[in-house]
Parts: structure tokens; sequence; C-alpha cells
């Protein structure tokens, strides 16, 4: 650990930091010159799409198009250092377990396909043949398929979500734990019954053209670093970028973009936000009442003056439902219910419904910080009531946009990677493939961990990601996972999960989608589909990190073929020999992609039909609906602070500048001003205060819960920030292990990562332990 590792920073977001730390990762991980031509290849039109975030590219056919994460993002895949058989070799998997997930990762790529062997504790070469032969047996001796769990990570392709759902189907089961399920799984959820989609309305020329953007729970300068481009063009063209976030995050307020010649050399940079409000944690639907509520009164004063009304009555009358009955239940909620649990000002409320209000079209965007809550669902479609108002769906420079995480993660949805399948969808695959796909629905994230738990489910097969980290109650995940039978891991890397396994295991290591991709007619491409539904193709160009390695869509359709065998219907190997026939099949599925080959070839792709933004709405009432909610005041954190008398927090877990979901690139958080030091706690200056602490005090965290479970999280060290009072940040993983199982979104089962009750208190070294006090760290205060 660095002994100072808090300093400020109050550079912006971007700027030469963004190009010293690629540098930096260029260099760490050995690839300064092919790392560099690997980058120029990110995004184009002949080249691969970013592993890491689904924003979409401003156009597809420029140059230079990714930015600092998407940089790590790349070079990480591409680097040099491998994971060898020879690296199981020297660990057993007891002392793999040892290391941080830093270290784990930074050994490089694996080359070849592992089984575990209980006799030396190791991971052991076996060839690929075996392997599937191996898995394709447990499998089929399972006594029904709904015993296996199969979980997707948002990295894979289509082509490989596509196979990995049929071959799932047609093996008997519709068990597809997704990372969905832990991130956006609200935002689907919450507009397709209101919508009928549960998708995004705009593109990024929307972004070109509203007057006003709104931000709701999201960090771009982190988490989506490309965005932070389209909101600086925006607000050098004079639109309002309204920001709701309780944390003061350097990405919302500054930016310098690298990729200005004249504003790196004058060390410029462009304000994003023209209003940044800090409401409390969990405070997003009570703050977009209060917008709705002031939009709703300077309407009913325009209509008392005889001026042009300010809700758009023809939208109203024409596309939704519900509107009379929600104007009546938002004037029965007090302001001083929204003023308490929004945390902010009526006036400043009212500041943000009059920006609404003036703008003639406005965009909402919301990250996970809308997502992880317990009411999650309803704020979402406040949201959305908010924007039915004045008619800002379905128009030029307007609508909701939901910004999703991984780089596919909507696009697995789209190909059918979801364990509540439609009747419609599974009566088509019925009858393009010639098998009864089975019709119970299955079982999500929270529901596989519970599964295991209890025994129901006792093989999991994991398509990526790193489903022990990323996961809530990590103590119960670990636990169930370690009851299965057989854990399966298709990846790029070495992570967590490969140690925390059953009692068999393997580890089954794929192309990266930096990698060109050789098949029978000679090399693939692959495609994704963007978080505003733009499908486009990506194709690697490094040779592959070993020889060894097989494609995702390889690795799904041999292991379907050595599982299924005769009985199957699905010419699996032939499918993959060109992955030309793959999309042929996906367009005969899914109407939106007829012509796919001839659509998909065309620079930058196609846009898939969104009905909403037509406004034509494919809901049971063929209208966009009002859904009225009321502020909730008996959440679990309500439900802790009326029974205890210290201070009940709380804490949202958030991620790091150097990290992507559960991958660690290094240890710095460049502009929170933390740097080699992970264990930190983000806390108001009173509150440190309150509890008689000091900023540099090391603090254990208690979550509480009414499930008779004790988590506590050790060893964090109190960071005075710019946060509302009651309100913590802490970075995932090592937050995750506070967030009880059965702590969920209602509707949409969301683990509520962002709204932990906890308590504070001071950390008791163990004896013997060699921790650094703190009068040693010198400590400054972080803004």
């Amino acid at each position: 650990m660095s002994k100072n590792p808090i300093r400020p920073y109050n550079g912006p977001a971007g700027g030469w930091g963004a190009l010293r730390s690629v540098a930096t990762q260029l260099i760490e991980q050995d690839i300064p010159v092919s790392g560099a031509r690997t980058l120029l290849s990110a995004n184009q039109p002949d080249g691969f799409d970013c592993p890491g975030c689904a924003w979409p590219d401003r156009d597809h056919t420029s140059t230079f198009e990714f930015c600092e994460n998407g940089a790590k993002a790349v070079a990480a895949e591409a680097t040099k250092h491998r994971a060898t058989p020879e690296l199981f070799a020297q660990h057993t998997v007891a002392d793999l377990a040892r290391y941080s997930d830093h270290w784990l990762e930074n050994q490089g790529r694996l080359t070849h396909p592992m089984r575990w062997d209980a006799a030396s504790d190791k991971y052991l070469p076996i060839t690929w043949d075996e392997a599937f032969s191996r898995i394709g047996a447990h499998l089929n001796a399972l006594a029904s398929p709904d015993q296996a769990l199969f979980y997707t990570s948002g990295r894979c392709s289509n082509e490989a979500a596509f196979l990995y759902q049929l071959f799932v189907r047609e093996y008997g089961t519709n068990n597809f734990p997704d990372c969905s399920n832990m991130c956006h799984e609200p935002s689907g959820t919450a507009m397709k019954a209101q919508l009928g989609i549960g998708k995004g309305t705009v593109q990024l020329r929307d972004f070109e053209i509203a007057e006003a953007i709104f931000i709701f729970g999201q960090n771009p300068g982190t988490n989506h670093p490309r965005m932070l481009g389209e909101l600086r063009q925006a607000s050098k063209r004079g639109a309002a970028i309204v920001s709701f976030n309780p944390l003061r995050e350097r990405g919302l307020e500054r930016f310098a973009d690298p990729q200005d010649k004249l504003e790196m050399l004058h060390n410029g940079s462009t304000r994003i936000s023209s209003d940044y409000f800090q409401l409390r944690i969990g405070g997003d639907l009570a703050a977009v009442k209060g917008m709705i509520k002031r939009v709703l009164e300077l309407d009913a004063q325009a209509r008392r003056d005889g001026r042009e009304r300010v809700v758009d009555l023809d939208f109203i009358a024409e596309h939704t439902r519900g509107f009379e009955a929600f104007v009546a239940e938002v004037e029965s909620e007090s302001w001083d219910t929204i003023v308490a649990e929004s945390g902010l000002t009526r006036a400043e409320l009212e500041r943000a419904g009059d920006i609404y209000a003036r703008a003639k079209s406005v965009i909402c965007c919301w990250g996970m910080g809308i997502t992880q809550h317990k009411h999650s669902v309803a704020t979402i479609q406040m949201i959305v009531n908010l924007m039915l108002l004045r008619g800002n769906i379905g128009r030029p420079g307007a609508g909701p946009c939901p910004v999703r995480g991984h780089s596919n993660v909507q696009g697995d949805r789209t190909m059918g990677i979801y364990e509540k399948p439609s009747p419609a969808f599974l009566d088509r695959l019925r009858d393009v493939f010639g098998f009864e796909p089975p019709r119970e629905h299955g079982h999500d994230t929270v529901g596989a961990i519970e599964a295991m738990l209890d025994g129901r489910c006792k093989t999991f097969f994991g398509l990526g990601g790193n489903f022990a980290t990323a996961t809530p109650d990590t103590e119960a995940t670990h636990r169930a996972l370690r009851r299965c039978d057989l854990t399966v891991h298709v990846t790029t890397k070495l992570n967590r999960s490969h140690l925390v396994h059953g009692r068999d295991a393997y580890i089954l290591p794929c192309l990266g989608r930096t990698e060109i991709d050789m098949q029978e007619t000679g090399p693939q491409s692959v495609t994704v589909e963007d978080s505003m539904s733009m499908v486009h193709l990506s194709a690697g160009i490094n040779a592959p990190a070993d020889p060894m390695l097989l494609s995702e869509p390889a690795i799904v359709a041999r292991l379907a073929h050595a599982t299924l065998g005769a009985r199957s219907k699905v010419p699996w190997l032939w499918l993959i020999g060109d992955y030309d026939r793959i999309r042929d099949r996906i367009a005969d599925v899914f109407d939106d992609f007829y012509d796919f080959n001839l659509r998909v070839r065309v620079p930058g792709g196609f846009h898939l039909t969104n009905a909403a933004a037509e406004r034509r709405w494919l809901n049971r009432e063929a209208k966009a609906l009002f859904k009225p909610h009321a502020v909730p005041t008996d959440l679990p954190v309500h439900r802790a602070r009326a029974s205890r008398e210290q201070p009940v927090f709380t804490l949202a877990t958030t991620r790091s500048h150097d990290q992507y979901n559960t991958t660690i690139y290094g240890m710095n958080d460049r502009y929170r001003g933390v740097f080699g030091e992970r264990r930190v706690l983000f806390i108001n200056a009173q509150d440190i205060a309150e509890l008689n602490m000091q900023a540099g005090d090391w603090v254990d965290l208690e979550s509480l819960c009414d499930d008779g479970v004790r988590r506590v999280a050790k060893r964090f060290l109190l960071v005075e920030y710019n946060i509302p009072r009651g309100c913590l940040a802490a970075y995932y993983p090592e937050t995750n292990s506070l967030v009880p199982l059965s702590s969920f979104a209602d509707e949409a089962r969301t683990p509520t990562s962002k709204s932990i009750p906890v308590i504070v208190y001071a950390h008791v070294a163990q004896p013997g332990a060699n921790l650094q006090s703190a009068k040693d760290i010198g400590l400054v205060r972080v803004d």
C-alpha cells in the first residue's frame, strides 16, 4: 500500500492523465507497439468492437474511436503475458486463492483447457475433446436438465449467445442467469410494462439536438468515458446538462478531450453539468417526483393564465393512459416527504423541474445508481412518467436512455439469453429447428445461487464473466458454487471464480475480441449490439494468444455436439464453419434481423427497430402508461434507523477508475484522489465527526438485515469526501459480501448493491497483524 494513498486530484476527467494512464497500461502489459496498432483498430469497420462498455460509436468509420477504459480493456486482452499450464503446475488452487484479483488477472491470457485434480489441488491440462466429452457426460447424467445452470456474461457475441441459448434449450432448460440480472434488469422490466419495449429509444444523433440531458445515477467518466464526448459537445452548444448523483464525480464536472489538440495544448477543459444535484442515495424517485410536481404546478398556472400548456395534452390524449389518476397521486404526495427523502431542497427540485419544462427536447439517462435499489423499477417508471408529460418519447432529440454496461449485454438478451422467454420466441425456435423448447421459466442470478445452496442445481456453466466475484452475498455465493458437482468457466483470463469451484471443475480458454477467429471457410467476424440498438460487425486483427484457443461459438457448438449427439436437430459443427450460417439462423428466428448478413456488412451496421421510438406501444394496452408510485418511506434503511440509536448509513458500492466490472486494471482511482488502495470508505466530514473518528482511521462495516446473518467487511480507510450526510460509498467487489442475497429489487430481483444499510465501527487489528497506522498515511481531504 502507498504511504500516502489519498491525494487531491484537481484536474478534469480525460486530458493528459488519461493518456498517461493508457501508456502505463500498454507498458505493463508489454505491448507498447502492437498494442498501439491494436487500439487503432478498435471500433473500426474492418476492426473489432471494443470489449469494454456498450456505449455506441459516434461514427463507426472514424479513426481513434476509443477511450481510456476501452484502451485498458484492449491492452489487457492483447497482453503478452500468458497463464500457461506451468503456472498451474507451480500453484495449488489454495495457493492461488491467496492472491488478489488484480494479481490473478495479470498472469495473462490462459492458453490450455484445464481440469481440476482433487488429489493435488491443481488444475491440470486436458484435451478439448476429452473436456467436452466429460462435461457432456456429466450433463447427460443429471436427473433433470433443470439441475444445470448456464450463466452468460455481456462480453460474448450475438453468434455465441444465440448458439448458447439454442444448445441449452434443446438440452432442456431455461436456467439462464446472466449479468443483466445484476445490473439493468429493472430497466427492461420497467420500460417493457410502460412502453412495450425494454430498450432505450434514443440514438446518438439525438444527443446532437437535445436541449436538455438529465443524468441519474451514472458516472460516465469512469464507466462510459466515450459518453463524455457527447456531453462535451452538448455543453458547448448550450444544452442544459443536469446531473443527479450523491457523489461529486469529476467526469460529471469537467472533461478534457484527449483528441482535441487545442484543449490538450492549453490544458483546457469543458464544463459538463450545468446543474449538479447531490441527492441522498436512493432519493432519485423522490427527486423525479418533485420535478413532476413542479411541472404540474407550472401547467396549472399556465392554464389559469390562459397561456400555452406545459404538458403535451395532444400526446397524452393520443398515446397514453392513466394520466388523470397519475396527476391525482402526485398532487397527494407532500413536498415535505419529497424533500426529506430526496435530500434536496424544494428550490433545487423546482429548478430542475423548470429546466425540464423549458426544454423542447429532453433525454434522460441512467445507470446502475438507479437500478440496484429495492425500488428501482418504480424509480425508472417515474423517469418515464416525467418523459411522457411533455411527449419526450418518439421524437428527435428526446427519449429514455438506459446506459448499459458490458459491450454486448443488450445483444445477449436480444438473442434469447433470458430465463423467462416469451411463448412466441419459443414457438419460433420450435418451428425453425424442429425441437420443442422447455416452457417453464428458469432461474435468474439470485435464484441460481439459492438453487445451488439448497441442492436443486448441481452444475454451473459460465460463458464468460466472474460469477463468484460479481454476485452479492459473497460467502453464500462461494458456498453455493462449492456445493456443485461440476463448475465450468469459458474465459480469457484467470479469475476468482475458477478458484471457487465444484467437486469437478474445468477452465475452457477462448479467443478474445481482438483476435483472428479462423474457421473452415476462413477468418470470421462476429456481431454485437450496443446500448442504442446498433448492430455491427467485429473482426479481430491479432494472432490468437495461443494456437490451442477456441472461439466462444466453437466451444458452445462442440459442447452441444458432444452432449446432444445424434438426438440433436441442429447441425452444430456445420454452423461454426462459417458464422454467416449462424446469422442466417438468427434471421430465421428474429424478424428484425432480416437480411442480417447483407445489412451488417454496411459500414456501421444497422439499427434494430424500436417500436416506442416510433410511438407504437407493444404492451397489452397498446398505449404508453403513466405509472404512479408513492415515495418509499419504509425501505430497509428506514427500518434499520428506526430500530437503532447509533448512526445507520446507506452504503453504495461503486467502481474505481482503474476497474471495469470485476476486472481490476490497477490500484488507483485518479478522479477521486485514491492511489494504491482499494479498501476505502468515502464519507461526509460531519459524519466522521459524529462517529468520533478522523479521516485515516480504519473501520469495519456491518450490514443490517433481518435474516439473522451477520455480514461484516473489515478494515476500510475513512476518506473524507463530498457526499451527503448519512451516505457512504466503497468499491466492489470488496463490499459485495455486505449485500444480502434476500435483498433485491421489487419485480426485477436485482441485488440492492446501491442501498445497503450499514453501521460503522473502529477496526481492531488482529494480534500480529502488520497494519500501517493512520498517522503514517498522511491523509488530506478529498473533494
